[in-house]
């Protein structure tokens, strides 16, 4: 079906404005490809069905809205861990704030040089794996980028990497743009943990691709914020092979237009995805989480936590589908989105999708929207606690099941002192 005319005009805008990087014969084709994709189903719009809960025209209109920058005045995200640093600012690495790309069991390499080699293992896997995420649901903003991307991290990781690799996000012009795409390659029984933080620019457009072959483990936690004007379009794609393991956290505080989008394959037997949320949003807020989980295997486990904390009028966003094929017997699919409002001037939209080809499964949803609980709130009170106080510990406890996905103890303890500092500066 052909573009609806007000639609390509859009696009085409969006195009002219962008400037497209150059690079090998293979890196050609695939931009060219996913330039085609794009103008074949046209950047999104608010009328289309995975888009009626999110405005998305201030992440398609050419002229990038300005974005004021912020000091946190506090200390750097995963400052105090031993990581390997990789940072971007507004979207171009920064050679001297970065360490040496160097790390045994990990092979480092930017995407801007790797996408000018004529012989390289990225060229059977750069864009795959976005274009296969664009069936059933059209993705248009991750094609965009596999098209028009600069820059990025392309990781091919043989064995069990001992640090995590920490990508570094910074935001220095009020206006800048940044497209970054990443490509993470983890070879049978290999482990990383990848980290990833900062509001990298005004707006964000970033696409990582994941293979999980059999056996291996990929870790990643992300944190979005503090810088309250930026937007931000975010895509993961992630396909699993046998008894691989597949984990995503995102922390997200502050941030006036968000959009996380995970697209997820099963591919291989007795694999494990889980893919986890904690927002928490203030007043001209909104953060879209959009899940999509494919079993095409058998006795594999797939979970979703989300959990927003919302007031002022902050919006939250939660579509969620777990597709079962035939034959994909013995799944287990989990899938729960939850909302704290504080007030009765935000609001959360969810819509929770299961579609099952396989008769053999336990797969379950839900979603739920709340104040705090008045009883608990009562019960603390009685013990002397002040109110604000109480209400900060009722939302922590609130997040606590998406924040227990991160497996790592000493990360998961540094979300959560990130999630209590929030708190105590609103309350503030």
């Amino acid at each position: 079906m052909a573009v609806p005319q007000a639609k390509y005009d859009a696009t085409e805008a969006r195009l002219a404005q962008m400037q497209r990087p150059a690079g090998a014969g293979w890196a050609e084709a695939a931009r060219d490809a996913a330039l085609a994709r794009v103008r074949e189903m046209g950047l999104p719009h608010r009328r289309d069905e995975y888009w009626k809960f999110t405005r998305p025209d201030t992440l398609v209109q050419p002229e990038v809205p300005e974005a004021a920058l912020f000091d946190a005045d506090e200390p750097e995200m995963f400052g105090t861990f031993d990581r390997l640093k990789i940072v971007f600012v507004d979207g171009v690495f920064d050679a001297e704030a970065s360490d040496d790309l160097s790390l045994e069991g990990v092979e480092i390499e930017r995407l801007a040089e790797v996408t000018r080699t004529d012989i390289h293992w990225a060229r059977d896997h750069y864009g795959v794996l976005e274009a296969r995420g664009q069936a059933p649901v059209a993705r248009p903003l991750a094609a965009l980028n596999t098209g028009m991307a600069g820059d990025g991290v392309v990781l091919r990781v043989t064995g069990k990497v001992s640090k995590p690799i920490n990508l570094v996000y910074h935001h220095r012009a009020t206006t800048s743009e940044a497209v970054l795409h990443h490509l993470v390659k983890l070879e049978e029984g290999a482990a990383l943990t990848l980290l990833e933080n900062g509001p990298a620019a005004a707006r964000f457009n970033n696409v990582m691709e994941v293979e999980v072959a059999d056996g291996a483990n990929f870790q990643h936690i992300r944190t979005q914020g503090r810088d309250h004007e930026r937007r931000a379009a975010t895509h993961i794609f992630g396909r699993l092979g046998q008894e691989s393991v597949f984990k995503s956290f995102t922390m997200t505080a502050n941030g006036v237009l968000t959009r996380n989008e995970c697209v997820l394959e099963f591919t291989g037997d007795d694999a494990v995805a889980h893919v986890a949320g904690a927002a928490m949003g203030d007043g001209d807020f909104h953060h879209d989480d959009t899940v999509f989980v494919t079993h095409d295997a058998e006795r594999c486990e797939s979970r979703q936590v989300f959990k927003k904390v919302l007031r002022n009028g902050a919006t939250g966003v939660f579509q969620g589908k777990i597709l079962v094929k035939a034959g994909a017997q013995k799944t287990d699919g989990y899938q729960i989105s939850q909302s704290l409002l504080l007030d009765e001037n935000s609001d959360f939209y969810a819509k929770p999708e299961l579609e099952i080809y396989a008769d053999d499964v336990a797969c379950s949803h839900g979603s739920t929207s709340g104040a705090i609980d008045e009883e608990a709130l009562f019960y603390l009170r009685a013990r002397g606690i002040p109110r604000e106080t109480a209400t900060d510990l009722l939302t922590l406890a609130f997040l606590a099941e998406a924040v227990e996905e991160i497996e790592d103890a000493d990360l998961r303890a540094e979300i959560v002192e990130r999630l209590e500092g929030w708190l105590t500066r609103r309350r503030g």
